[in-house]
């Protein structure tokens, strides 16, 4: 953020008091829209609607330092902002009829529903305007030039996560490679594909070449002489050096910075949650799966009969684990996938996710949440690592953090562990409402998109882009999560 000017928290504030003064314009347009020009002068007003502003700001400030919604949390994605905004906007609206029934304070229903119209409108463009100003800056080339000291997991899940926070203006722009032992670190010559060695002084001099801004050490052990030595130059040099913390698998914990006298010291503390808020997260999928099948009553009904036609069995039961691993059966309409025949119907019902609503039943029997990691099948999860078993330590659900992002059944335990843990890392109801808006989103947008397969295509991690003898490589990342047709 150095290049804006701004720290991340010092953008946080600017976005909340650019809201806040569009809370007041808000407030005049949506007058003028109900009343015209005429009530400019009209001192009752202006005194009706005060309360009104002022229990918005304080709401709205609230609201955006507890859900964090500068937009830019977990990521920058247009359907996960606009799914934010408009919860929070429905519950500040909420919130301001409730205030005026109980306190007896009565303005017009027209110009309130104008007033939250314009806040979503406006308060959506903030931050789609700062990201468009971050993305001018990063096209300009006004960014860090980073380069990641490491190979494997870590190093693609750092380059992943910075390329989706674009308000970091960084560009990973290569990776160095270690050598297997900690004495050397290898770099293959272009020419010849072999590896050959390179010394501290020579990589120094090739990151000065090539502008290198940031070196991060994500290795697994970061303590060799080599690395520290390398790591002590840089920041003499002034390339700045950050370091990803051992081990990994303390992922799901919240980490916390503690400087003792210079000597920092993280602490990791693991993400806990309320009874509250389970009884919360409870209540919300009994309340939304009994609407939900209501409502898709008949389709369940009429897709039942037609399958049951068409194959001789309405429903299938797939054998999943579900929380701590307990084996449950996940009800499904009983559609192949992908579709293995030619029915237009079957390929539309799984494009769309309808083969997941007898889910719901499972939800109503506490097996499943509508919002979780998806469950695996046994013979799945017995080859989980460590690191993948903790996405069991929640309900699995319907849809989830990785199924918003495109990740889906045929992708790998590690891609979806990656977003899973990510959510549980934020238990909220919060959260869980607005992945349901973006799924729902997803939803609409395959619905009208053009009918037909549709294969993404994704960005290959498994091998690490290194800095070739004499020339630097720069890698440009691809979405490796873009969204697919497949259902789940």
């Amino acid at each position: 953020m150095s290049q804006l000017g701004l720290k991340p928290r010092q953008l946080v504030t600017w976005i909340l008091a650019t809201d806040l003064v569009w809370c007041g314009s808000a407030l005049v347009l949506a007058t003028v829209l109900r009343y015209g020009t005429d009530w400019t002068t009209d001192y009752r007003v202006w005194s009706s609607w005060l309360p009104f502003l002022e229990a918005t700001w304080i709401f709205w400030a609230l609201l955006s330092f507890g859900l964090s919604l500068d937009g830019f949390r977990g990521g920058w994605r247009f359907t996960a902002v606009a799914s934010q905004v408009f919860f929070a906007v429905a519950c500040t609206m909420a919130m301001l009829l409730a205030g005026g029934y109980l306190t007896q304070r009565f303005v017009s229903r027209l110009a309130l529903g104008y007033f939250g119209l314009l806040l979503f409108v406006g308060f959506m463009a903030t931050r789609c305007g700062v990201y468009s100003l971050l993305s001018s800056r990063y096209r300009n080339g006004h960014f860090k030039r980073t380069v990641i000291l490491g190979t494997g997991r870590i190093a693609r899940e750092l380059a992943m996560k910075i390329e989706r926070h674009p308000e970091m203006l960084c560009k990973v722009v290569g990776f160095l490679q270690p050598e297997n032992t900690p004495l050397e670190l290898s770099l293959p010559c272009q020419d010849s594909g072999a590896v050959v060695s390179v010394s501290t002084l020579g990589i120094l001099d090739l990151l000065l070449a090539q502008r290198v801004d940031e070196l991060i050490l994500a290795l697994q052990f970061s303590t060799y002489p080599e690395v520290l030595n390398l790591a002590g130059r840089c920041r003499e040099l002034g390339i700045t050096v950050g370091l990803v913390p051992q081990p990994y698998e303390l992922y799901l914990s919240r980490p916390h910075l503690l400087d003792l006298d210079g000597l920092p010291i993280l602490h990791f503390q693991a993400p806990s949650t309320s009874a509250i808020f389970g009884l919360c997260k409870r209540s919300v999928d009994i309340l939304l799966s009994v609407s939900l099948m209501l409502l898709t009553a008949p389709i369940i009904v009429f897709l039942a009969v037609w399958l049951d036609w068409r194959t001789g069995r309405a429903f299938r039961r797939e054998t999943r684990c579900g929380l701590h691993g307990r084996i449950f059966s996940m009800m499904r309409l009983n559609i192949d996938r992908p579709p293995a025949g030619d029915s237009r119907l079957e390929v539309m019902l799984d494009r769309l996710s309808f083969t997941e609503l007898p889910q719901l039943w499972n939800v109503l029997r506490g097996e499943m949440s509508l919002v979780g990691p998806r469950p695996e099948a046994p013979d799945r999860v017995q080859c989980y690592s460590d690191w993948q078993r903790q996405r069991l330590s929640v309900k699995p659900g319907i849809t989830g953090l990785a199924q918003v992002h495109g990740v889906r059944e045929l992708h790998s335990s590690e891609e979806k562990t990656r977003f899973d843990l990510q959510y549980m890392l934020n238990p909220s109801l919060s959260n869980d409402i607005s992945l349901i808006l973006q799924t729902c989103w997803t939803v609409a947008i395959r619905l009208i998109r053009p009918f037909k397969h549709v294969r993404s295509k994704h960005g290959d991690f498994s091998q690490p882009v290194v800095l070739p003898a004499g020339q630097f490589f720069e890698d440009k990342f691809t979405d490796a999560h873009s969204t697919q047709s497949s259902a789940d």
